[in-house]
């Protein structure tokens, strides 16, 4: 039976604790300093592979996983893998000034630009064996010669790296002409991969073609079948695309300078402003193809409002003004967020889909049967009952309405922070940006006090944090692990970097 205990668990895991008593309070942040340096030590030693890192690793070493088992050649970087740990390490050299931890950032960094793909960016796996089975169109030429090209903003995969990359730049101070020339040249290919209207497509192999600029708009018919048409060319808001392609803006523009990501930026909030579908459901959808309507994208991600990508949207609209002053960008917002309040369930939630004009929450379900990896087209149904729904994808997800109704009246009241980029980790390890100044919202070093004691106590002799499934939880890959399986998981690793450092930060002098 899994019993969780107090403290850090996360995500359901249940953390070995093989610590002795809780250091004492005089020596605490000296004791940090040194739990940093010996977690980071063994990670970097023994869970990376060529410097870049998986989801999760045997406690072993034995065996690696990301979305899907890995080779020994193979890293990923979607987070909680590469750029994700390398942004952990550059915390903790923010923290303590320690080289080491610069110098395993720098190490992670080589090998993201090992896997950059002659397109630009990054594809979700590195594969340093040239004839392994992701190994993609290396810009070194280290690669396959006639390998995939394909760049992907899916799930933060060139936003995390390019973001992490350019932070490695700053701290470097520009000196490093590998590192530079890498984080330059894939922001130039992001900004080639923009259409006109100012929109982003799932991924790129080259640079996109212009098209008529158009107002959203609603189909006269749509198709209920998955048409099988390649969805990664349309213009996309999928999985929170908007708000990691706008963190990657932001942190250019922090970084760099650069009045080119500026205008990007505004853009993209152009496009948003354009792709608010029109009453009686103001708010947007997944994808949208080239007549600015609706599309499909997978087999189970049908023409629909899209409630998570809505709140995405609206977040990123506020990030747009604060950088711009434009209040045409904080127009569309109350609109979206009376028609959103509509659309939560009884029990909090929010559905992913809304059915176009009908509003009705929609599902969709396998027919019996039927299993994931069928080719069938038809192998989902369309549900307007929440029953029997497949346990892959984020039919429901928490909604945070009184949150972006919050952050909206503080900037129509001119309450306008000063522009700041900060990278943090999640609990589930996938990076966002902070980009306002709220001197508020940080914990002190009281606050986080017990956390730094209890990651400090479950760090073992070796300097790990050793995970031990329950059986339950849902893991990102979906790796088939056994009840009790030990194993050490980057998200873990990053959020206990994260709240070591931020207890360092917030006691220095």
């Amino acid at each position: 039976m899994f019993i969780p205990v107090s403290g850090m668990c996360r995500d359901g895991f249940l953390p070995a604790a093989f610590g002795a008593s809780a250091p004492a309070e005089s020596a605490l942040r000296e004791d940090a300093v040194a739990g940093l340096k010996k977690a980071a030590t063994y990670f970097r030693t023994h869970a990376a592979s060529h410097g870049g890192y998986v989801y999760y690793v045997a406690e072993n070493l034995a065996r690696r996983w990301g979305e899907g088992e890995a080779t020994p050649d193979q890293i990923f970087t979607e987070p909680p893998g590469t750029p994700a740990v390398g942004m952990a390490y550059l915390n903790a050299y923010d923290a303590t000034g320690e080289r080491y931890h610069l110098d395993a950032a720098t190490e992670t960094a080589y090998a993201l630009i090992h896997g950059q793909l002659e397109s630009g960016g990054w594809s979700q796996r590195i594969d340093f064996n040239p004839n392994g089975t992701h190994a993609g169109r290396y810009r070194n030429g280290k690669g396959k010669p006639k390998g995939p090209n394909h760049s992907s903003l899916d799930d933060d995969q060139t936003q995390s790296s390019l973001q992490f990359l350019s932070r490695v730049d700053r701290a470097l101070g520009f000196k490093d002409a590998k590192i530079h020339e890498s984080a330059k040249f894939a922001l130039d290919a992001l900004l080639k991969a923009q259409f006109p209207i100012g929109a982003f497509p799932q991924g790129w192999d080259a640079p996109v073609q212009p098209h008529p600029i158009l107002k959203a708009s609603y189909p006269e018919e749509w198709l209920r079948i998955w048409p099988r048409e390649p969805y990664h060319k349309y213009y996309t808001l999928n999985d929170g695309l908007v708000g990691t392609v706008s963190d990657t803006l932001l942190t250019a523009i922090d970084e760099y300078n650069d009045e080119r990501y500026r205008a990007a930026l505004a853009e993209l909030g152009d496009f948003l402003i354009l792709a608010q579908m029109p009453d009686p459901q103001p708010a947007w959808c997944q994808q949208y193809n080239f007549e600015m309507q609706p599309t499909w994208a997978r087999k189970f991600e049908p023409p629909a409002i899209a409630g998570l990508e809505s709140e995405d949207a609206i977040d990123t609209l506020m990030k747009i003004y604060i950088v711009t002053g434009d209040k045409k960008y904080l127009e569309p917002i109350p609109r979206a967020l009376a028609y959103l309040r509509t659309c939560v369930l009884p029990d909090g939630t929010m559905p992913r889909y809304r059915e176009l004009k009908t509003n009705r929450a929609l599902y969709m379900t396998r027919p019996p049967g039927v299993g994931s990896n069928s080719k069938d087209p038809g192998y989902y149904e369309f549900s307007y009952e929440d029953k029997n729904l497949p346990s892959h994808y984020g039919w429901k997800q928490p909604q945070r309405l009184d949150e972006l109704t919050r952050q909206y009246e503080a900037l129509k009241s001119g309450r306008r922070p000063g522009p700041k980029v900060t990278q943090r980790v999640t609990p589930g390890g996938k990076l966002f940006t902070v980009w306002r100044d709220e001197p508020e919202a940080k914990r002190t070093a009281a606050q986080l006090e017990p956390q730094v004691r209890q990651v400090l106590k479950e760090l073992d002799a070796q300097g790990r944090w050793v995970t031990v499934y329950d059986g339950k939880t849902r893991l990102v890959g979906q790796p088939k692990f056994e009840p009790g399986f030990r194993f050490l998981a980057s998200n873990v690793f990053n959020y206990n970097v994260e709240i070591l450092s931020d207890y360092l930060a917030a006691t220095a002098k």
